[in-house]
């Protein structure tokens, strides 16, 4: 729209001059000025991808006609844009070829037009006001550009640095804490393994073992993605869990006491990596809530392969002792969604009436 308006306004202010200023006319028929100063209008429009056609309607506007609209939008155009000084020094070589030549059809003609040109101070005026002053506000506009982009990317800079200190901050406090705390119940579950004398502690404390271990693979991964800026080459990060690994994250459900059941609808197929990956997640955090919650609960876990979604539904039934009192962020079901949705899918949780609770996902695959 604001190089439609620059067209309209060159078209009227080009018609302008060439109808005449104070009384003294171009000359030509009103159709020839109509079209010269079409032409104009429609140069300028074009600036919106290049600004050399309408140098050229200036260059000829001028040197035959003394049409000085398009010239002065062109000098602006040119002190905004042109960054080498060749190419400064040839468009002003050029403007000056254009008022020598003006200067010579002045003389040949008579008139205004060669009072104009022979005149000095009037040559010298039109030389500034057409060229020099819109050419001075094309570099105040191309600097105050450069300027602005310039404290963009030192503000982006900023933003980069305290994001990646921020980062580092989080992994050494994770470092600290978290990795701390699991390494010892891992090497708590290795002595408690090797020492006792119960086969089933041992192999409880084998699992426990094994599940902190992995806990300690993931950290870590985590921790090197925080504590890299770059993007990091996909072999140094271990792969994330697809929804093959379900049966074996439901074996760890049954080893700590959980009575999981499993039951798969429909023709089992290959969906995309997004959505077994959130697949999976659902069913994760879902256990997890189980085990917090209603660890002695039977917990049924249906997939049912839909032609355009793949369905996730975990529904465990009434616990029958107190919850376990385990401690939690209680920002596992909003992320949650937050994933499924992503992916254009729906989650539902909810109570049920005999006092269980439900979490389904339908996910488009």
């Amino acid at each position: 729209m604001r190089f439609v308006l620059l067209g309209a306004a060159m078209f009227g202010l080009s018609l302008f001059v060439l109808q005449g200023q104070a009384g003294a006319p171009s000359g030509l028929p009103l159709p020839a000025e109509l079209a010269v100063a079409a032409a104009a209008g429609l140069a300028a429009w074009w600036t919106r991808r290049s600004w050399w056609p309408l140098a050229a309607v200036a260059a000829v506007g001028h040197a035959l006609l003394l049409l000085w609209p398009p010239l002065l939008a062109a000098s602006y155009h040119a002190g905004r844009d042109l960054v080498r000084g060749r190419d400064v020094a040839a468009y002003l070589g050029g403007c000056a070829a254009v008022f020598g030549a003006s200067a010579l059809m002045g003389a040949w003609r008579d008139g205004v037009r060669e009072v104009l040109a022979a005149t000095p101070g009037n040559a010298l005026f039109m030389a500034l006001a057409v060229v020099g002053l819109p050419f001075a506000l094309g570099l105040w506009t191309r600097a105050r550009r450069e300027l602005r982009r310039r404290a963009e990317r030192e503000q982006i800079m900023r933003a980069e640095q305290v994001r990646a200190q921020e980062r580092a901050r989080i992994a050494r406090e994770m470092h600290d804490v978290v990795a701390h705390r699991v390494s010892l119940i891992v090497l708590h579950a290795g002595a408690l393994e090797v020492r006792t004398g119960d086969e089933e502690a041992a192999r409880t404390a084998a699992l426990i073992g094994g599940i902190g271990r992995e806990a300690l693979t993931n950290l870590r991964d985590v921790l090197g993605v925080l504590r890299t800026t770059g993007r990091r080459r996909a072999e140094e990060v271990a792969p994330p869990p697809t929804f093959a690994d379900l049966d074996r994250l439901l074996d760890q459900s049954r080893a700590l006491g959980v009575e999981v059941v499993r039951h798969d609808e429909g023709e089992a197929r290959e969906v995309e990596p997004a959505v077994a990956r959130t697949a999976y997640r659902v069913v994760q955090e879902a256990l997890t809530n189980v085990h917090r919650h209603a660890a002695d609960a039977r917990t049924d876990v249906r997939v049912r392969y839909r032609p355009e979604a793949l369905e996730v539904e975990v529904r465990n039934r009434a616990p029958g002792s107190p919850p376990a009192g385990l401690p939690g962020a209680g920002w596992g079901l909003v992320g949650l969604r937050e994933r499924v949705e992503l992916l254009g899918g729906t989650l539902r949780t909810s109570a049920q009436d005999d006092g269980g609770f439900l979490v389904a996902a339908r996910i488009p695959a």
